[in-house]
């Protein structure tokens, strides 16, 4: 069965993800979890409290699960989703489910050794038509997300991100000391090559972030919705619709 929507804005749509849901066992979005186990397990320990944002139907969740991490939170702002998943996962202790919006999570600070997303964020930037230019609306919401990500995140915590997104389109939204973390970034994959970065609380950007943030603050006051996406490719591409060039 063919899920893909006639126009790719509906994957901003939860009634879309709700129906879609009710049907679809399993879909993955760059690759399962075997595929970036080896980068993972570097910055995942088994012990660490971790939260999935926009866990959808993936298999990460039981896959890591087995791998020996035992204490996983997910969460999905489709209800159907979580319902599924949580029956699905009923027998897995530790592993929890919660329907909620990115931008207000609902755990106090400091909850989470690591915080997870796989194309998640690339999914909010459905509509952009460019890399080079997202709209206020996109940019307000990547923005208090991360804002979200940070806050309940622990000191030393990573946020692990990942993504279609070269680096030169994704630390234009990573790099930002209020976040209070530093950014390193390496791939998978073969044909094409997936990214995944890992910010980690309490370090600083390093002196190219930091100076990359800096020029995107003074583009910022000389053109304020100018602000960097993403580009890509996948099985089911959301993101086809951006015009690189």
């Amino acid at each position: 069965m063919d899920y893909r929507p006639d126009d790719n804005t509906r994957y901003k749509d939860v009634d879309y993800w709700d129906e879609r849901y009710k049907t679809e066992l399993c879909y993955d979005w760059l690759g399962g979890f075997s595929k970036m186990e080896h980068l993972l397990e570097k910055h995942i320990q088994k012990e660490d409290s971790i939260l999935i944002l926009g866990c959808g139907n993936s298999s990460m969740s039981g896959d890591m699960y087995n791998a020996g991490y035992r204490s996983i939170t997910n969460i999905d702002y489709s209800s159907v989703c979580i319902s599924t998943m949580s029956a699905r996962h009923s027998d897995c202790e530790g592993m929890t489910w919660h329907q909620m919006d990115i931008r207000q999570l609902s755990f106090p600070d400091a909850s989470f050794d690591v915080i997870l997303e796989k194309a998640t964020l690339d999914a909010i930037m459905v509509e952009e038509k460019s890399p080079w230019k997202v709209s206020p609306n996109t940019a307000c919401f990547i923005h208090q997300s991360l804002k979200e990500i940070s806050r309940c995140l622990k000191p030393g915590g990573r946020f692990v991100s990942v993504t279609f997104a070269q680096p030169h389109f994704r630390k234009r939204l990573y790099a930002r000391t209020e976040y209070s973390w530093s950014i390193k970034k390496f791939s998978y994959g073969e044909g094409f090559e997936y990214f995944v970065y890992v910010m980690t609380k309490g370090e600083e950007l390093s002196p190219e972030d930091a100076a990359l943030e800096k020029r995107l603050l003074e583009d910022t006051k000389a053109s304020p919705n100018r602000v960097a996406t993403t580009q890509a490719e996948d099985e089911e591409d959301f993101l086809f619709n951006i015009n690189v060039t």
